[in-house]
């Protein structure tokens, strides 16, 4: 992690100095995007059989038309400097230091039904409020076993008020109840 992390430091700054730390983000999300669904292209990416040419061929047939110039060279200068097994990596790293950068938070919303427009807006509003960023991003994810109710999950916090978590709940306190009734 700790390469990853250094060359998208190298990445951020350069794109801050080139005035496209907006649109290289964007790029990198999109590199990201392809690792993510191309588990064959990674497994290229990490084969000491195919040669560093034929390896910034594929990158510029892949990439090329779809993210910057100033982003598609630096994905040939790794493979040419034979680190293009670290793309994925450089790619998360990037959008992590990103958001550290513009001061975004990134929160992660579990419901059972999805949330409409006036209630997202809510939670974001509450998330700003509390967490002190400038930026939210926020993820919506569905999870119908939930039952109702909300988990919401910022960096290492997790709040619980599921349907569930709280039947789980007190199915333990009745469990654990030590009340035994009297004969009188």
């Amino acid at each position: 992690m700790i390469v990853g992390s250094r060359y998208a430091k190298a990445l951020i700054d350069l794109a801050v100095e080139n005035k496209q730390l907006d649109e290289t983000r964007t790029d990198m999300q999109t590199v990201k995007q392809v690792c993510d669904q191309n588990h064959e292209f990674v497994v290229l990416l990490n084969s000491p059989v195919v040669k560093t040419d034929k390896k910034t061929e594929i990158l510029n047939s892949i990439f090329s038309g779809k993210i910057s110039k100033l982003t598609l060279s630096f994905l040939n200068l790794l493979a040419t400097k034979r680190r293009e097994a670290y793309i994925p990596e450089i790619a998360t790293a990037f959008d992590e230091q990103f958001k550290s950068k513009k001061n975004i938070t990134t929160a992660i919303i579990t419901t059972a039904t999805g949330l409409d427009a006036k209630l997202k807006t809510r939670v974001l509003e509450i998330v700003k409020q509390n967490v002190g960023a400038s930026e939210v991003e926020l993820i919506e994810k569905v999870d119908a076993s939930i039952l109702g109710g909300f988990v919401l999950s910022i960096a290492d916090k997790q709040l619980d008020q599921s349907v569930k978590r709280n039947l789980n709940d007190l199915k333990k306190n009745l469990l654990s109840n030590k009340y035994i009734p009297s004969n009188n």
